[in-house]
Protein backbone atom coordinates (compact mmCIF):
# COMPACT_ATOMS: atom_id res chain seq x y z
CA UNK A 1 0.00 0.00 0.00
CA UNK A 2 1.35 3.54 -1.21
CA UNK A 3 1.15 5.94 1.43
CA UNK A 4 1.21 9.88 0.39
CA UNK A 5 2.48 12.95 2.03
CA UNK A 6 -0.43 15.73 2.52
CA UNK A 7 2.29 18.21 3.58
CA UNK A 8 -0.24 19.10 6.58
CA UNK A 9 2.21 17.01 8.84
CA UNK A 10 5.05 17.92 11.20
CA UNK A 11 7.53 17.09 8.96
CA UNK A 12 6.11 20.01 6.44
CA UNK A 13 9.52 22.33 5.11
CA UNK A 14 7.90 25.56 4.77
CA UNK A 15 10.10 28.95 4.15
CA UNK A 16 10.01 30.22 7.79
CA UNK A 17 11.67 26.79 8.66
CA UNK A 18 13.46 26.77 5.86
CA UNK A 19 15.15 30.11 6.29
CA UNK A 20 15.96 29.05 10.08
CA UNK A 21 17.58 26.18 9.52
CA UNK A 22 19.64 27.57 6.29
CA UNK A 23 20.79 30.49 8.75
CA UNK A 24 21.70 28.16 11.69
CA UNK A 25 23.64 25.82 9.61
CA UNK A 26 25.55 28.78 6.90
CA UNK A 27 25.73 31.62 10.06
CA UNK A 28 24.01 33.57 7.87
CA UNK A 29 21.20 36.59 9.37
CA UNK A 30 17.56 35.12 8.45
CA UNK A 31 17.21 38.14 6.15
CA UNK A 32 20.08 37.08 4.15
CA UNK A 33 18.71 33.23 3.59
CA UNK A 34 15.09 34.92 3.46
CA UNK A 35 16.01 36.98 0.36
CA UNK A 36 18.58 34.22 -1.16
CA UNK A 37 15.57 32.01 -1.28
CA UNK A 38 13.05 34.77 -2.89
CA UNK A 39 15.39 35.46 -5.35
CA UNK A 40 15.94 31.42 -6.19
CA UNK A 41 12.44 31.30 -6.46
CA UNK A 42 12.34 34.44 -8.90
CA UNK A 43 15.06 32.64 -11.01
CA UNK A 44 13.27 29.34 -11.27
CA UNK A 45 10.15 31.29 -12.10
CA UNK A 46 11.22 33.27 -14.89
CA UNK A 47 13.16 29.96 -16.30
CA UNK A 48 10.34 27.71 -16.25
CA UNK A 49 7.66 30.38 -17.18
CA UNK A 50 10.45 30.99 -20.36
CA UNK A 51 10.49 27.28 -21.32
CA UNK A 52 13.47 26.13 -19.65
CA UNK A 53 14.67 23.48 -17.43
CA UNK A 54 16.41 23.68 -14.08
CA UNK A 55 18.83 20.73 -12.85
CA UNK A 56 20.16 20.79 -9.55
CA UNK A 57 22.61 18.08 -9.93
CA UNK A 58 22.04 14.79 -7.49
CA UNK A 59 18.75 16.00 -6.60
CA UNK A 60 15.78 17.45 -9.31
CA UNK A 61 15.27 18.37 -12.59
CA UNK A 62 12.16 20.75 -13.45
CA UNK A 63 11.18 21.48 -17.11
CA UNK A 64 8.17 23.16 -18.42
CA UNK A 65 6.32 20.71 -20.79
CA UNK A 66 3.23 21.38 -23.24
CA UNK A 67 0.25 19.21 -23.47
CA UNK A 68 -2.84 19.64 -25.61
CA UNK A 69 -5.97 19.27 -23.92
CA UNK A 70 -9.47 19.30 -25.61
CA UNK A 71 -11.63 21.95 -25.49
CA UNK A 72 -14.97 19.32 -25.22
CA UNK A 73 -14.99 15.95 -23.85
CA UNK A 74 -15.35 14.38 -27.08
CA UNK A 75 -13.16 16.00 -29.17
CA UNK A 76 -10.26 14.50 -30.90
CA UNK A 77 -6.91 15.69 -29.82
CA UNK A 78 -5.47 18.30 -32.15
CA UNK A 79 -4.12 21.41 -32.21
CA UNK A 80 -7.89 22.65 -33.95
CA UNK A 81 -9.83 21.61 -31.15
CA UNK A 82 -7.42 21.71 -28.46
CA UNK A 83 -6.10 24.31 -25.93
CA UNK A 84 -2.18 24.39 -24.87
CA UNK A 85 -1.67 23.52 -21.63
CA UNK A 86 1.66 24.36 -19.99
CA UNK A 87 2.75 22.12 -16.83
CA UNK A 88 5.73 21.56 -14.60
CA UNK A 89 7.32 18.02 -14.54
CA UNK A 90 9.56 16.94 -11.90
CA UNK A 91 12.20 14.10 -12.04
CA UNK A 92 14.70 13.36 -9.12
CA UNK A 93 17.27 12.12 -9.37
CA UNK A 94 18.84 8.13 -9.09
CA UNK A 95 20.76 9.45 -5.76
CA UNK A 96 17.59 11.26 -4.00
CA UNK A 97 14.87 8.43 -4.99
CA UNK A 98 17.61 5.59 -3.66
CA UNK A 99 17.72 7.87 -0.20
CA UNK A 100 13.90 8.19 0.07
CA UNK A 101 13.51 4.38 -0.76
CA UNK A 102 16.19 3.80 1.79
CA UNK A 103 14.46 6.08 4.48
CA UNK A 104 11.13 4.09 4.11
CA UNK A 105 12.81 1.08 4.36
CA UNK A 106 14.26 1.95 7.65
Amino acid sequence: MEEESTGDDAMSLNKKKMVREIGRRTRLSNRDVERVIETLVDVWTEELVSGGRIEVENFVVLKTVIRLRPKDHGEMLDAQHSTFNRQIVMKVSNRLRHQLNHAHNT
